[in-house]
């Protein structure tokens, strides 16, 4: 696990992120897949994808750019739905013997309860994994074996936000909680809803407590190391502060009147043409809404959650997500697969995802590069990590993270459940995966 607070990053835990979601998406029907699995002497393995906009985008460019250049193997590509759900459906498909010869999923502490020994073909001494990053390699390790290629970008957590509104109210990006507040109420004067939330897509609702961990580990830099020992509590300071950002939020009026239903995209839209000012989310979103007017990507910025304390002002940020062979994958198909891997660890594979979807944030593939002109959002987050002002999100720093997260934010962010509630019941989420998990200490 990172125990630094180098720039390290990748996807929610659990998350679909960005744009509209392709449900029942059938293989390859979002891409041309060029190639004939037909052709004699060819092998066709499948890819299990999420359904969002953004990573079916990123799949099929990666798929059809390497189903174009590459002989003997051809790609299809499969669709699954996001958030808990699609956990749901992985782990049910490793369980059964059912799943695709290649899946993408979460890093991290995700991809850890997937019991990696078991469901997963480990990579380490594969010649490809020389290309990959090490930062990137920590997140999805396990056992001292490496076991996933990257897929798409890193990610910062933060708050997305109107920078014409910004402008037109004279408002500066806070850096303390009670600046955003602040700014929040001359927002909401001004008749535009503050604060957007989404939790028609439950997994949105989670980023005013995740996002908030750069806070928690200025406070505690050990906090991390307490919490995975059951040493420390999302019920107590640091961490209940963004369960209690959460509530504050939805208790003083600042959100969009549709929050219980509206979607991720809808949230976007709003953002976009200035009926909500500020929407805490990932930058993995960036290409969904960039494509929504032309404008956009240079009118929406990003800023870090802000805590407490000014001087500690900084990012949490995400590592990308993986893709991994399951051990159902044997054979030609192994083969085929670890071909494929050994593309996506290449620059030109990062270059086919780039052409089609504005990248959120940095390959963690050596050699890579970004294209100019990039949204600015993607670039207000890139200046955190020049600065040094980020810290991993906690997934990396531990193998702890509740499936029910997204359900109690949700309540907690609707004004059903307190935020002590809610935390408390989210440390009795965390203390059944422990124990399942067989941690010392629970």
């Amino acid at each position: 696990m990172i125990r630094t607070h180098r720039p390290v990053i990748g996807l929610i835990a659990g998350m679909a992120v960005a744009g509209v979601a392709v449900s029942g998406c059938s293989a390859g029907s979002l891409g041309s897949n060029s190639g004939d699995p037909t052709s004699k002497g060819s092998v066709t393995i499948s890819f299990l994808v999420d359904n969002s906009d953004s990573s079916m985008k990123l799949a099929n460019a990666a798929v059809d750019a390497f189903n174009a250049t590459n002989q003997g193997v051809v790609v299809k590509i499969d669709s699954r739905p996001g958030g808990t759900d699609g956990d749901n459906l992985v782990k049910t498909k490793l369980a059964t013997g059912d799943m695709n010869d290649l899946l993408m999923y979460n890093s991290g502490s995700l991809m850890a309860a997937l019991d990696p020994a078991k469901n997963l073909v480990p990579l380490t001494t594969e010649p490809f994994m020389g290309n990959v990053e090490d930062t990137f390699k920590t997140t999805v390790t396990s056992g001292g074996q490496v076991y996933g290629v990257p897929f798409g970008q890193a990610q910062g957590g933060g708050v997305l936000y109107n920078k014409k509104i910004f402008a037109k109210l004279g408002l500066s990006v806070p850096k303390t909680w009670s600046e955003f507040m602040s700014n929040n109420a001359k927002i909401k004067a001004a008749g535009i809803d503050p604060v957007i939330q989404t939790y028609g897509d439950t997994w949105s609702s989670q980023l005013f407590v995740l996002a908030d961990f750069h806070n928690v580990i200025a406070a505690q830099p050990d906090w991390a190391d307490k919490y995975t020992a059951n040493q420390a509590k999302y019920a107590d300071d640091p961490a209940i502060k963004g369960f209690q950002r959460l509530q504050q939020v939805h208790d003083a009026g600042y959100l969009n009147k549709d929050f219980a239903s509206a979607k991720n995209s809808q949230g976007l839209q709003m953002l976009v043409k200035g009926t909500g000012a500020q929407y805490p989310m990932l930058t993995g979103v960036v290409p969904a809404y960039v494509a929504m007017s032309d404008t956009a990507a240079k009118d929406i910025g990003l800023f870090a959650q802000p805590g407490d304390d000014a001087s500690t002002y900084g990012l949490t940020a995400w590592s990308p997500a993986g893709i991994y062979v399951p051990t159902t994958t044997t054979g030609e198909k192994l083969a085929a697969a670890k071909k494929f891997l050994a593309w996506m660890a290449t620059p030109e594979a990062c270059d086919a995802q780039s052409k089609a979807v504005s990248p959120s944030g940095p390959y963690m593939i050596k050699g890579s590069k970004l294209p100019d002109g990039l949204p600015t959002a993607v670039s207000d987050m890139e200046q955190f990590f020049a600065d040094g002002n980020v810290s991993p999100a906690l997934e990396f720093l531990s193998p702890l993270k509740g499936p029910n997260l997204e359900k109690i934010t949700v309540e907690v962010g609707s004004g059903i459940t307190s935020a002590a509630d809610g935390a408390k019941r989210y440390d009795e989420d965390v203390k059944k995966q422990a124990q399942q998990l067989g941690l010392d200490g629970w």
